[in-house]
């Protein structure tokens, strides 16, 4: 009887979310030939073909459609089993920080799975910029920081990439108009300095329709129809959609982030570092 190797169900998982072998290269951080291989791999150990030509791309197939359910229990029953046996004695505190992003898709599950496993670890968390996320992490007051990267650091401990996409309203622009109407976080913001610079390189004439400092204006701004933002497809919900293509945006980049941990910091921080870098780009 073979086993399915959590790595390989990893990857799988990485294309589904995805939708490509090329995203699930970039969220598992290996190359495209890599990636193929694994899902390879895979096929023979299942005994079906999972992935189908459909077009330019790949779809799965029946087969794979049935083994998704089952590749996110088996990595859930593995997380338990670790997350188990590292907190049955950790005490003490662990202060994360994280972007709105991940505050509201992904992160409450993995903290409620590492709060039932470490119940006499207290959780203090902090939802902020990552500008701000990164200052307090090197300040001393945060143990654990998701933070979008800029520059590759010495106290990274997982790297999650994402693409960036182009979002609205569900009810589209409130106004037709020749400039695209920008929605956008005041600097300095990474998916700020990418959206112009895919504007200005593709000679898209914009505007920025809606500035805000924290992410509950943008959404308030995106949801009215002033302006479309460029975010990941974590801020796609509550009446937030990827803008339809006849507006032809232009191509962006991945967006990375880093989960950083505080040179020094107590097991139960390292053990929600941990959690987090193995299971975070799944959790989407």
């Amino acid at each position: 009887m073979h086993t399915l190797d959590p790595d390989l169900l990893k990857t799988f998982l990485a294309f589904v979310d995805g939708g490509s072998l090329a995203q699930a290269a970039m969220i598992v951080g290996r190359s495209p030939s890599a990636v193929t291989t694994q899902m390879q791999r895979l096929e023979e150990i299942v005994g079906e073909q999972l992935l189908a030509p459909q077009g330019r791309g790949r779809s799965l197939t029946p087969a794979g459609e049935d083994l998704v359910g089952h590749a996110r229990r088996i990595l859930a029953a593995h997380r338990e089993a670790w997350l188990a046996l590292k907190g049955a004695r950790a005490a003490g505190r662990v202060a994360i920080g994280t972007t709105q992003d991940f505050a509201d898709s992904g992160l409450p599950d993995l903290l409620r799975a590492f709060a039932v496993s470490h119940p006499r670890v207290r959780i203090e968390l902090r939802v902020g910029r990552s500008a701000e996320l990164t200052q307090a992490l090197q300040a001393g007051g945060l143990d654990l920081a998701i933070a979008m990267r800029q520059v590759p650091a010495a106290d990274e401990v997982g790297l999650l990439r994402e693409p960036m996409v182009w979002l609205c309203s569900q009810k589209g622009l409130a106004v037709r108009q020749d400039e695209i109407p920008l929605a956008l976080l005041d600097p300095h913001c990474g998916f700020r300095e990418a959206a112009l610079a895919a504007l200005d390189a593709a000679g898209r004439r914009y505007r920025i329709a809606a500035g805000s400092a924290s992410l509950a204006g943008l959404r308030t701004a995106v949801n009215a129809g002033i302006a479309l933002t460029l975010r990941t497809a974590r801020f796609a919900h509550s009446g937030i959609v990827e803008a339809p293509r006849n507006l032809a945006m232009p191509a962006v980049p991945i967006a990375e982030f880093a989960i950083r941990l505080r040179k020094g910091a107590d097991r139960p921080a390292q053990d929600l570092a941990a959690l987090l870098s193995g299971s975070l780009s799944m959790s989407a």
